[in-house]
């Protein structure tokens, strides 16, 4: 067996070559169908400040008959028609009220058109009394993380059309025209009623009577992005995400037990990367509203994914750091989570624990024992109020003990990934969130006092949960992507997780040794197996929402150097270090006690 250090220096090494931490500007893309947010932006392209309207012209294509609902938000009055029939109207003067969820945006209002095989034609007619324009759809199943029947879409776009370029079709879904007056009549504006030329006929090289003089069909302004350089389907290493802050958090570790500070200096360049990046993305996100667009999820985001898990190598280097001199800016970040922690994130009614409202309302995800108990215990640790201290540690055992009455399988002894609230169903025994489980465990366990009410009961769970898993540790020494499905895939995610927890709970004596020592060592040279001399992790299950069906997990992608398995392998090949330095009492010629467990 190699050094383990050895091996996980390897990795750091390429995940500090590879990653540049900048943008690159790009043309925004346009999608072909009708499966996510779409919008015109009036006002970017002819200007705000005073009363106009103006129109937007697209085609629906789908080869079968289907009925489709839409969501829209809009300011002021907006009337639609399809094939010439008003399919949509709303008058008077309104904001725009765009409500960021999850991993959506959720809209005011809803109509249904319906589509017979073939192309439609969509004309949005679009007022403003002076202020914001623009119009949003998007339709109701954007919303969410959660695998469904397969919902159709129709295509949308300019695509096909002689008078159209293919090149001018690529830059934008829409064709525009206006301005035109919208003048005042009486106590009031003409609004939708005034009707104008492109109501009576679609008409390419025909100019129209508008505000300022002739206009003509045109499309909106082409905005440019800033995207992320070589992305990857998985998201890339400078990416907001908690699998991406978690390579920083393992870098984190890796410095402190290498001595080497490349390692420390790749976290501090995605802490400051982000929080530099913040004003940028949020202009991209709420100005240009390009809300698919890079780190899109740092802004408002309510999901522990993209608040508090993230941001653990933030709150790590406000530990173990005492000056730096942006040190304002991070505590600033903390105090904005803590309070996130303390006071926003939702949970199941009737517990503390954490929830979500994706796919349905109030889900517990295994998952989010990850993403939020370990950032609750490092923020006891950084707090220097004895009070909210004890109040953050009480939070994270309770919360570790009451996940297991909504996704602890107790026939199976295993955690199923999900449970809808109020629906008895069982979901599948992914490997991954059973590590998330055991991860978050094993950072109650490190910093909870054994006296604490709490310990002993999540001392003896984590003990039944790491026996369990025993049981489906194939020869190779990894564990199946489904851990009661043999036919499942070998993954190196969740094999790691569980290597670096029984690593830990051998190290601070709460697994017996005398069992676990070797099968932390077994399961080590089975993820050896999987790292390659340049420092690509191979077999890693890309980022997996919740589904009853078993096929659903057995068929996931895997790929090289998803992060979700990155900093999972650092963090084991770490422990595993620790193990058998442990035993020596010595590493690098001085006793290691780690800060991060």
């Amino acid at each position: 067996m190699s050094k383990p250090l050895e091996i996980v220096r390897r990795i750091g090494d390429k995940v500090i070559r590879d990653t540049p931490f900048e943008y690159r500007l790009e043309v925004s893309q346009v999608t072909g169908k009708l499966d996510r947010m779409q919008f015109v932006d009036f006002g970017r392209t002819f200007g705000v400040g005073r009363p106009a309207t103006a129109y937007a012209w697209t085609r629906l294509t789908t080869l079968e008959e289907m009925r489709l609902k839409l969501e829209i938000d809009h300011n002021d009055g907006c009337r639609i028609w399809l094939d010439g029939k008003v399919v949509y109207e709303r008058t008077g003067d309104r904001p725009i009220r765009l409500e960021f969820d999850e991993r959506s945006i959720r809209m005011s209002h809803q109509f249904e058109i319906h589509l017979k095989p073939g192309s439609h034609t969509l004309l949005i007619k679009s007022e403003t009394a002076g202020g914001e324009w623009a119009v949003f759809l998007q339709p109701p199943s954007a919303h969410g993380a959660v695998v469904m029947d397969e919902v159709r879409h129709p295509e949308i776009g300019l695509g096909g059309l002689d008078p159209i370029s293919g090149q001018v079709a690529g830059l934008s879904n829409w064709l525009v025209a206006g301005p035109f007056p919208n003048p005042r009549v009486g106590g009031g504006r003409t609004g939708l009623d005034l009707q104008h030329s492109p109501e009576r006929e679609f008409c390419i090289g025909r100019m129209y009577p508008g505000l300022d003089g002739p206009v003509t069909w045109t499309i909106p302004k082409v905005e440019i992005l800033g995207a992320l350089i070589n992305p990857l389907p998985w998201g890339t290493n400078d990416s907001w995400n908690y699998h991406n802050g978690g390579v920083a958090w393992a870098m984190q570790a890796l410095a402190e037990v290498s001595g080497d500070p490349r390692y420390s200096d790749y976290a501090t360049r995605f802490c400051d990367f982000h929080l530099d990046g913040i004003p940028f993305v949020e202009y991209q996100v709420k100005t240009l509203h390009a809300v698919n667009s890079a780190n899109h999820f740092i802004i408002d985001t309510p999901l522990l994914d993209f608040t508090l898990a993230p941001s653990l190598p933030f709150i790590q280097r406000l530990r173990c750091e005492p000056n730096f001199p942006n040190r304002g800016r991070y505590e600033k970040w903390i105090g904005r989570m803590i309070r996130y922690a303390r006071d926003e994130q939702i949970r199941l009614p009737g517990s503390s624990i954490f929830t979500r409202t994706t796919p349905v309302e109030f889900t517990t995800w295994v998952d989010d024992m990850f993403m939020g108990i370990p950032f609750l215990v490092q923020a006891a640790l950084y707090s220097e109020d004895l009070a909210e201290r004890r109040r953050f540690l009480d939070d994270a055992a309770r919360q570790t003990l009451e996940f297991n009455s909504q996704v602890w399988d107790e026939e199976a002894a295993l955690y199923m990934h999900a449970r809808y609230f109020g629906n008895p169903a069982k979901l599948p025994h992914w490997s991954r969130c059973n590590g998330w489980a055991s991860w978050a465990m094993s950072e109650v366990l490190a910093h909870l006092p054994p006296g604490h009410q709490d310990y002993q009961a999540i001392l003896n769970h984590f003990r039944r949960h790491c026996a369990s898993l025993l049981r489906f540790q194939h020869a190779s020494g990894l564990w199946p992507n489904v851990l009661d499905h043999p036919e499942s895939p070998l993954e190196v995610s969740g094999s790691a997780i569980f290597v670096m927890a029984m690593a830990r709970g051998v190290r601070h004596g709460w697994l017996d040794e005398s069992v676990f020592h070797q099968v932390v060592i077994k399961g080590w040279e089975g993820l050896e197996t999987r790292v390659e001399a340049d420092g690509d992790v191979r077999d890693i299950c890309m980022g997996t929402m919740c589904s009853e069906d078993v096929a659903y997990y057995n068929s996931r992608p895997f790929y090289d150097n998803d992060t979700h398995g990155l900093f999972a392998v650092l963090f084991a090949g770490i422990e595993v270090e620790l193990l058998i330095s442990s035993l020596s009492g010595i590493a690098n010629g001085k006793q290691l006690v780690p800060a991060f467990a």
